[in-house]
């Protein structure tokens, strides 16, 4: 029988994107209000993988991702991922841009080994954890790398978005390792 212990805090992460530079700074602060500081910040990519959001958030998305400071429980991310809900709905509500959806905002958190995202839809490989929420594994991490698995996004394959990652993981272990936080080593 394997010893039951609590999971070490995780990085929590949240992609924000549209196509209006103001929604994008809105989502970002009210992330900050709740999370607190950022502690790394991805460059503005263009998100021109699939027009799958394109009726309902227009053309010419740009993504980026904040990652906090403040390290948080997994189990955290059902209400993270709510709270987003709600926040994009405010944005929309706050605001008269054209769209239905201008701002979209992802959560999930980074480990050593993996990418979790919180999703609302059901799909054969996500779990589910609470209140209407599950998980998806989005990439790992393997041999120096991160890997896709079959049903990651493919804007979650380009390597930019992966030395973000690395960076993120980085700061994760610098972390661990300054705080004291046990668990297993993953390289």
């Amino acid at each position: 029988m394997g010893l039951i212990r609590a999971h070490r805090p995780v990085l929590f992460l949240s992609a924000v994107f549209s196509r209006h530079v103001e929604a994008l700074d809105w989502g970002r602060a009210k992330l900050t209000e709740h999370c607190g500081p950022v502690a790394l910040e991805s460059e503005s990519f263009d998100f021109a993988e699939t027009q799958y959001y394109e009726r309902t958030m227009g053309a010419g998305i740009r993504k980026l991702f904040l990652a906090f400071e403040r390290l948080v429980d997994p189990a955290a991310l059902p209400e993270l991922k709510i709270l987003a809900n709600q926040w994009e709905d405010e944005c929309r509500d706050q605001h008269s841009w054209p769209e239905a959806r201008p701002l979209n905002l992802d959560p999930g958190y980074l480990t050593e080994a993996k990418l979790i995202l919180a999703s609302t839809k059901d799909r054969d490989h996500r779990i589910y954890l609470d209140r209407g929420i599950f998980a998806e594994e989005t990439l790992y991490f393997h041999h120096g790398e991160w890997r896709p698995r079959e049903w990651t996004y493919p804007n979650y394959r380009r390597a930019d978005y992966h030395q973000f990652f690395t960076r993120c993981r980085d700061y994760l272990r610098n972390r661990y390792r300054s705080e004291g936080t046990s668990g297993p080593a993953i390289e």
